[in-house]
Order: structure tokens, then C-alpha cells, then sequence
């Protein structure tokens, strides 16, 4: 199990088309990814999931991983979040 945590910087967060880009992101990896946000844990392979979580701009979230390419997994997400979507 590997995990990092992360702000959320771009203008409207972990919404509508940001969170399109990181569904797609992390279904590139084999690894089980959640999204934590304060109590709550959701698949991060699961748009609804992640749209209930309501990560707005500014908002720190933990990313877990558990798989074969776990850190990869994490990695990654934390590259597209950094970059603010814009690959």
C-alpha cells in the first residue's frame, strides 16, 4: 500500500471535466486507487465517487493505492493534480 497526499490548485477542483481527466488517469493502472477526503474513502476509478466528495479548489486529499503499480498510480495522479489538468 502506497499513499501521498495532495491539494487540489486549479480554479474548480476535482470536478466535472478535471475529474474526467483523473478517472481516466487512474484506470491506466491496475492498482485499487481511493480518494480521501477527512473521513471518506471513494474508488477512484468511480466518477460519481469522486464527484461526491466535493473536492473544491484548495481542498488536501490522500490518494491510496494497493496493487502491482501502486506508487506509479499515485504518482501519476499527483503529476495530473500538480499540473492543474492541463497535461
Amino acid at each position: 500500500m502506497f499513499s501521498k497526499e495532495v491539494q487540489v490548485t486549479n480554479q474548480v477542483g476535482l470536478y466535472a471535466r478535471p475529474a474526467t481527466f483523473f478517472i481516466q488517469k487512474a484506470n491506466e493502472f491496475k492498482s485499487t486507487i481511493l480518494v480521501e477526503k477527512e473521513e471518506r474513502r471513494v474508488n477512484a476509478k468511480s466518477l460519481l465517487g469522486i464527484l461526491s466528495l466535493g473536492i473544491t479548489k484548495g481542498t488536501t486529499i490522500n490518494l491510496i493505492a494497493d496493487g502491482p503499480d501502486e506508487e506509479e498510480a499515485v504518482n501519476a495522479l499527483i503529476e495530473l493534480i500538480s499540473s492543474n489538468f492541463t497535461d
